[in-house]
């Protein structure tokens, strides 16, 4: 075809889209009992002011100023704790919710001790989105270092670890699509997850390169294999660099869970595991010697209501043999789809209680922590909008954690509220991606860095009061 017919024809076609966008009516036109849409011009040239979002900048900057007072007066945490609406909302305004777990924190480097945050989540914290920012801000004031614990097979990557596998494995997992391998039982252990071994295998994993990781997760110090239902004399062997330490032979069948750990004399970056008999593999951990370690469990598709299905004998021995000190909850996106009416979300509230009664009940020395879902877009009228129900869903998790002992983080009034997230996704640069669902790198540590910084003013209103009279705390916040 000759240049001049194909400008011709693409002349033509871009008459007829400015014809449709000029007379197509604004409400649609039905045909079969759908209704076909179109861009309008009425609607382009009027904006409507129910889709209008906050102006992001505005809005991340309230939240950073917001934290950034001086700290060291009362009157600063009174009202931040009153009013802030980025804070962490405790139940029954408890400001001391937090202190057992401050406490342990701050003693790990003396005692020796990693101390673990388990941050639960849906397909947002893939990648160690967002727990990064939080293992980072957590390893920077109470020391360590490493990723955490992973499985030792994953069809998700993980941007701090990698890990190759070979050997009779299997590997299972709770939660996913129909395609998602289901175990015969319920010991799927503290990752909601688990590899079967039938035999020998090698695991070796290696820590990031990636020039713009933090330095703390490209070494780790101390190894770790968290276990269960092993055979008899099942050996565990690790090797990195010239560190080639005595193999671990177990002598009887682990009930629950067990924990097999190696120190190591100097940070390394990568090593390799030989496994050798039956047993099922809970999870790797590469740690510092001491400190935090924060542990990513991405749950892909999940709304957070599958925990109580897990073996709670496996989950309350690997809590204790980890020393699980916070667990967080980051749920509620995957559950909009059928948030259809207010009963819907009751219930799924009523779920959402049951696996926090859950988590006190197998990690009773543990704190928990509930961050809503973010704010999510959806084609209404023709136009990108917030969810319906997602602020009745929002505030439902919030009464649900706090009602039932869990501190919540709100996450969607951290982007702004209503129809945030078109903003972000149109934010230069794009902090959320086209499905209007899911953050950027970038969008995920602004959440990251925003829930980090929240979480430390209480660790330092905790350091605050150990230099001032209770009594005088107790007046300033009317108690």
């Amino acid at each position: 075809m000759k240049p001049g017919k194909v400008l011709a024809f693409m002349l033509g076609v871009f008459s007829l889209m400015g014809i449709g966008w000029l007379v197509w009516p604004a409400e649609g036109v039905s045909v079969g009992g759908m209704t076909l849409r179109y861009a309008s011009l009425r609607e382009d040239m009027q904006r409507d002011p129910s889709a209008a979002g906050p102006d992001i900048d505005a809005v991340l900057d309230s939240v950073r100023s917001g934290m950034n007072f001086s700290r060291d007066t009362l009157d600063f945490y009174a009202g931040y704790f009153r009013n802030n609406p980025h804070r962490i909302y405790l139940p029954d305004d408890d400001y001391t919710f937090f202190d057992d777990v401050f406490e342990d924190f701050e003693a790990a480097v003396e005692r020796g001790t990693v101390y673990r945050v388990a941050h639960y989540g849906d397909s947002q914290i893939e990648g160690d989105r967002i727990s990064s920012q939080l293992r980072e801000a957590l390893q920077e004031r109470f020391g360590g270092e490493g990723t955490g614990m992973f499985p030792a097979l994953s069809n998700v990557p993980s941007a701090s670890i990698l890990r190759f596998a070979d050997g009779p494995m299997v590997h299972y997992t709770m939660y996913g699509d129909t395609t998602t391998v289901r175990a015969p039982h319920c010991r799927y252990g503290v990752m909601a997850q688990l590899t079967d071994l039938g035999g020998a295998a090698t695991v070796s994993i290696r820590a990031t390169t990636n020039k713009n990781a933090p330095a703390r997760v490209k070494t780790f110090s101390r190894i770790g294999v968290l276990l269960g239902r092993n055979s008899r004399r099942f050996s565990l062997r690790m090797v990195s660099d010239t560190i080639r330490p005595a193999a671990v032979v177990l002598d009887r069948d682990t009930v629950g869970a067990v924990l097999v750990s190696w120190d190591l004399p100097h940070p390394v970056s990568k090593a390799t595991l030989y496994l050798n008999g039956t047993a099922e593999i809970y999870g790797i951990m590469a740690d510092g010697a001491s400190g935090v370690a924060v542990d990513n469990i991405p749950l892909r598709g999940c709304s957070g209501t599958i925990f109580t299905r897990i073996d709670s004998r496996v989950m309350s021995r690997s809590m204790a043999s980890d020393s699980t000190r916070l667990i967080i909850l980051q749920f509620g996106g995957n559950y909009m789809p059928v948030a259809t009416s207010s009963d819907v979300i009751g219930r799924y509230g009523s779920r959402i209680a049951e696996q926090i009664q859950y988590f006190r009940k197998v990690a009773p020395r543990a704190r928990i922590l509930m961050i809503g879902p973010s704010d999510m877009g959806k084609s209404v009228g023709g136009r990108i909008k917030t969810w319906p129900r997602l602020p009745e869903l929002v505030d439902t998790l919030k009464a649900t954690a706090l009602r039932n002992g869990a501190a919540y983080w709100d996450l969607y009034g951290m982007m702004g509220g209503e129809n945030s997230m078109v903003e972000w996704v149109r934010h230069k640069p794009a902090l959320a991606g086209p499905d209007y669902i899911h953050f950027t790198p970038l969008g995920a540590q602004e959440v990251g860095d925003a829930f980090a910084r929240s979480l430390l003013v209480y660790h330092d209103f905790y350091l605050l009061r150990k230099e001032i009279p209770e009594e005088k705390i107790k007046r300033a916040f009317g108690k």
